[in-house]
């Protein structure tokens, strides 16, 4: 039963008593004593009210001078891109992505720059032995870099091993899913394990000021194995994305507190590990002296940099009444079923006997919608066996109305095709871009688009 706390306060200066007295002890004033009823409270709420017993903390105002945080470039500018100009002192960052992307030999290649240039890097796996790592690294041509390498799964002999010392600049921790906390029961991997592993190296991260990477497994559908409040307790989480049948790598920031999320860094793996590519467009753009129909190139837009990659049609008439198939490689199947219906609708193009093949060369994923003028100009000369020219780039928003939109950054597209090689582009007629190095043409509606391709 809830209890009524009784009380009695003095008029005079508001002291409390739990007694009542002629005179008020704080004040001594007499007859100034008035009982108060206080509110109700039970046992268990006087025993955990939270209300008193603590330390003041320090509030600061929004407008408090706060200096930038001091960067640790990694002496890879890919991966500096990606993370927004290096590590950050006392934070953490998990990365994650498919097996045998290359997680671990970016990691070394990193941690061994950094030692390198007199930084104190820490690398403990817990999936291979220390020869293990060793070996790679001389396969690298790493092997005199001087990193401090551990086996080790123990949490807590982690942590008292690195604070017995310097604490390093960087620690890499390969994986957390192999981590193990006594403090929790169950096995290594469970969600209890990872959580409570990665609390208490992120809380070490924070005290002593180094900079903890983490590596994640990943699941079936490609997102990080463990509790999603691993990715929320992280200061930057990094994606790891490609096809190990491709040579390319793409570095890719979901989360980061420091810096922005769109960028990227872009990689190819080769004998030595992974490099970096200056220009990622070498890789997605095949050679194109010969004029081929169901081709043509798309200016993509990852963050700041653009890259040109090709956008490749194929539609395949069928007999009557035989169901089409529709196949999508790196685009969205959804969105291209949109732009078949626009075609039809708006155009008068049909497709409605053809089986439609797309495909983004080079195993690229395109996730810009400015990609729909392009996908329409391939779908086109595809079904009017018309080649485009070779020299041309495309891109705009198609509406259901047949409309063709601006997109962001017409001028940094049409910049880069033209560094490339290009000399044309059809872009939306709306906002064209100014002083371009290409000749633009710009057109207003899908149907306009497509009487200039077939020469109407």
């Amino acid at each position: 039963m809830a209890k009524i706390q009784k009380r009695f306060v003095c008029q005079a200066c508001g002291g409390v008593a739990s007694k009542w007295a002629g005179q008020c002890t704080d004040c001594g004033e007499w007859n100034t004593m008035v009982e108060d009823a206080g509110a109700s409270f039970t046992p268990f709420q006087a025993k955990h009210n939270l209300q008193s017993g603590g330390r003041a903390i320090t509030m600061l105002g929004l407008d408090a001078k706060v200096p930038l945080p001091d960067r640790m470039a990694t002496g890879i500018a890919e991966l500096d891109r990606a993370l927004g100009g290096g590590f950050v002192e006392g934070s953490a960052t998990l990365i994650g992505g498919d097996p045998g992307i290359g997680k671990s030999t970016l990691l070394l290649q990193a941690a061994a720059k950094m030692a390198l240039a007199g930084k104190g890097v820490a690398y403990v796996s817990g999936e291979e032995a220390s020869d293990q790592v060793r070996l790679r690294a001389q396969r690298l041509g790493l092997g005199n870099a001087p990193v401090q390498l551990a086996s080790a799964t123990s949490v807590r002999d982690i942590l008292t091993t690195l604070g017995a010392g310097e604490p390093p600049a960087l620690l890499i921790i390969d994986s957390i899913q192999t981590m193990h906390s006594d403090l929790i029961e169950g096995a290594p991997g469970t969600v209890s394990q990872v959580r409570a592993s990665a609390g208490e190296l992120i809380r070490f991260a924070k005290e002593r000021g180094t900079a903890v990477v983490l590596v994640g497994h990943v699941t079936k559908d490609g997102s990080i194995a463990g509790p999603r409040v691993m990715e929320h307790m992280v200061d930057t989480v990094l994606s790891f994305e490609g096809e190990r049948s491709h040579q390319y790598r793409i570095l890719r920031a979901v989360k980061n507190r420091f810096g922005g999320t769109d960028e990227i860094g872009v990689f190819s793996m080769e004998a030595e590990g992974l490099s970096e590519v200056g220009n990622p467009s070498s890789l997605f753009l095949s050679d194109r002296d010969e004029s081929v129909t169901g081709t043509i190139v798309f200016p993509a837009l990852e963050g700041t940099r653009p890259v040109l990659v090709e956008v490749q049609a194929l539609t395949v008439r069928l007999a009557s009444g035989a169901t089409p198939r529709r196949a999508v490689v790196g685009w969205d199947s959804a969105r291209l079923s949109m732009i078949l219906a626009v075609l039809e609708a708006r155009c008068g193009l049909s497709f409605s006997t053809c089986e439609v093949y797309l495909n983004i060369a080079g195993g690229y994923r395109v996730q810009d919608p400015a990609a729909d003028l392009a996908v329409a100009a391939a779908l086109i000369s595809a079904l009017s066996e018309r080649p485009l020219p070779s020299d041309a780039v495309a891109f705009g928003e198609i509406a259901l109305s047949g409309e063709i939109r601006p997109v962001a950054h017409a001028n940094l597209r049409c910049r880069e095709a033209s560094k490339l090689g290009f000399g044309k582009a059809l872009a939306p007629g709306a906002k064209m871009p100014e002083k371009s190095e290409l000749r633009v043409s710009g057109f207003r509606t899908l149907a306009a688009f497509v009487d200039h391709l077939l020469g109407r």
